[in-house]
Order: structure tokens, then sequence, then C-alpha cells
């Protein structure tokens, strides 16, 4: 077989929030991978390491969990006063799919930073020193997302005291600002059913009541104590257990039926990053992941959310969102379980530790409606160069 040398790639290794990715620019894609279809979807499997059937991405760039299984793609905005348009890709671990129904809360806080970093803004209109404001256009769900970068001495500034649960070293703070996040697109409106509260019949688990939500991605809430979980669980006790990760997979879809997302079961399958699925329970006292004790006084409720089939090690960005938003609309399982009333923020606890997300919502002609969420992250840049795949991975 003759040899054939492997493609080059310029890419950044970005972590945004609790997540990381592989980001790229557009323009230095292959020209095959510039536009969606089977190309970039090859692309990007093959850069990510799946599908890997010993979930370990030992030949690739991910880091065989759905946090850590993401690639970017940033292009100058084609939409009127935007900056950049934000392309999201989830990558399956397991199976040769690569999800776009959805977008990534922790990785848009690297986009901006990303952006400024390859010139890809008016140097002119950047401060020297305080924060560069970063319009970007989502493009998987048609938002805009708002980040304020710092900047320092020219450059953006990375290193600082923000501490995020999640993370295990602080950087500079980024807050991001989401406008208008209800996913009006699918289901038609903030609750696509019309109800705060449904009823599902979940094989397995019978009639469980659900808050179903579209505001920075399709979330099913439920109660914890409906489904046999306390709210404190931490990784190994969900992911560790097959049945009860089934149980959930058919929660999820039939959340994702009842949401108008899939037309039968079947199609759950092939829409693995939405809708996300979350337990929510009133506070309590536990320890996070790392030790660290998490006081019941100092969070207003419980929260644990799966991601791709498995418990997330923290909170989605984009869930984290949802539950803002379900929090500041009394009547809602999650404004149920963070004591029910009016609120513009929730504090919740997470198995990474605790977490503080503002959003404002209003009743206009009797239909909720979100105008904006607001949390803060921090990014930092993990390695730039270049990405390597076999020839022939684009099918030439």
């Amino acid at each position: 077989m003759p040899q054939r040398p492997q493609l080059r790639i310029l890419a950044t290794y970005m972590r945004g929030g609790t997540s990381k990715g592989v980001f790229f620019r557009l323009a230095d894609l292959p020209e095959a991978a510039r536009q969606p279809g089977a190309a970039r979807d090859a692309l990007l499997l093959r850069v990510i390491g799946s599908p890997d059937p010993y979930a370990k991405h030992t030949d690739g760039m991910g880091g065989a969990t759905s946090s850590t299984s993401k690639c970017v793609i940033i292009s100058p905005s084609s939409r009127p006063d935007h900056d950049v348009d934000y392309l999201y890709g989830q990558v399956s671990i397991d199976s040769a799919f690569v999800d776009w129904s959805g977008n990534c809360g922790n990785l848009s806080s690297a986009v901006g930073p990303f952006a400024i970093t390859k010139g890809m803004l008016d140097a002119s209109k950047l401060p020297r020193d305080g924060r560069a404001t970063v319009r970007i256009w989502q493009a998987n769900i048609g938002k805009t997302i708002i980040a304020h970068v710092p900047m320092a001495d020219g450059e953006v500034q990375e290193d600082g005291d923000f501490e995020l649960d999640g993370v295990t070293f602080p950087s500079a703070e980024i807050p991001l600002e989401f406008l208008d996040p209800a996913d009006e697109g699918e289901g038609g409106a903030m609750f696509p059913t019309g109800q705060l509260v449904d009823t599902l019949e979940v094989p397995g688990l019978g009639r469980i009541e659900a808050t179903l939500i579209n505001a920075g991605i399709p979330t099913v809430f439920v109660r914890a104590a409906d489904i046999g979980c306390s709210g404190s669980e931490l990784q190994p006790a969900i992911n560790g257990d097959p049945a009860r990760l089934a149980l959930f997979e058919a929660l999820r879809t039939a959340g994702a039926l009842r949401m108008g997302l899939i037309r039968d079961p079947a199609e759950a399958a092939t829409r693995q990053h939405t809708p996300k699925v979350a337990f929510v329970a009133p506070s309590a006292d536990y320890l996070a992941s790392s030790g660290k004790p998490i006081a019941a006084a100092d969070i207003d409720l419980l929260a644990r959310a799966l991601s791709m089939g498995k418990l997330h090690h923290a909170m989605m960005g984009t869930a984290a969102v949802a539950l803002a938003t379900a929090a500041s609309v009394p009547g809602t399982l999650v404004s149920e379980a963070a004591g029910g009333g009016a609120r513009t923020a929730v504090t919740f606890g997470h198995p990474s530790g605790s977490m503080r997300v503002g959003a404002e919502a209003e009743q206009v002609n009797g239909q909720w409606q979100v105008r904006r969420a607001l949390m803060s992250r921090s990014a930092r840049i993990l390695m730039e160069g270049s990405v390597r795949v076999p020839a022939g991975t684009l099918g030439d």
C-alpha cells in the first residue's frame, strides 16, 4: 500500500467552562469540509477519534466524555451586527455520528477569546485593557451570545482569580449573555406543550411529571424523588448503573416525543445531544466530587443533568440556562424545588460544586418569554498548531 502523508489542519485546543474542544477557523478546513455533510462529519470524527468501541479516544483528540468530545468551527459572521458565526458539533464517542442539534454553553465562553486571538475582529475596536464585547451568532440554534472578554496589554487575559467548580485552576472571568435563549424554532414556544408541568408515560417508570422547556437547550426536568434519586448523586452512582441509564434514556425519549423533537422513539438514537434530562431536588448538604462540602444554606436547589447518555460531571452551560429560566417561572418543577416564587437568579448544587445563573423571564400575552440569561465562565488555550488526520479521511 503506497504511503500517503497525513492531512495537517490548523487547529486550537481550548477549554471553555467545564468542557474542552478542538477549534477551527472555517477557512482552515479542507475545502470538502467547509460545508455541512459527510466529509465534514468524517473529518471531525477522525479528529476526535470516534467511533471508539474502547471508549478511550486513544487515537484522537477527544477525552472519551461528552464534555471533551467536541468540535467548534468559527467564521466571520454572515449576520448584521455580529462579529463571528459559531458552529458546534457534539461528537459521539461510540458511534459514527456528529450531533449538530444544539449549542455548548461552556464552549461559548471560548469563542470570543479564540476569535480575538486569531485576528478575526477589528483590532482597532478592541480595548487595550478592560473587556472586549464580542457578538456571536450561534449558528446551530440561531441565537445571539454576547461575550465580555477580558483584555490586558492588548491581548486576551487568561490568568485571573475567577474560580469555577469543575475546573481545577482559577482563570479570568468571562461574563456571557444569552439573548432570547428560548428555542421557539422547535416546539413553537418556551414551553412547547403550553404547560408548565406535563405528565409523561415512561416505560419502566410509569407516569412521571416533568417540566419541558426550550431555553438554552431543550431540557426535560423531573423531580429527583420521582425517579428514586436524592439529587445529590455523583457520577459513579448513575454512570455505573446500566439499568438506571436505560431508564434515563427512556425518559429522554418520552420527553423528546412530547416536545415534538422526534416523531418516533427510534429517532432518539440519532439525536443524542438534545433534549437533555435533568433532575432537581430541594437544597441539602452534600460533598462534591472533589470532596468540597456544599452547604444547603448556600444553594437554592440541587440539580443533576445527563449529557450523551451519562451524568455530567458538573453542569452543561446550556442546561444551566434552561434551569435558570425554569426557576424564574413560578409553577415549574425547578421553581418548586427552589422554594417557589419569582426570581431573577438561582444558585444550584451540581456534582462538582455550585453555580449561579440569572434569567429574565416575563409573561407576554399569556406566554412566558425569556429575554436573556446570564452566567460567567472562563476559557484558556491549551494547545495550538496543527491537528493531523490520516489521508483518505474525507473520502478522497
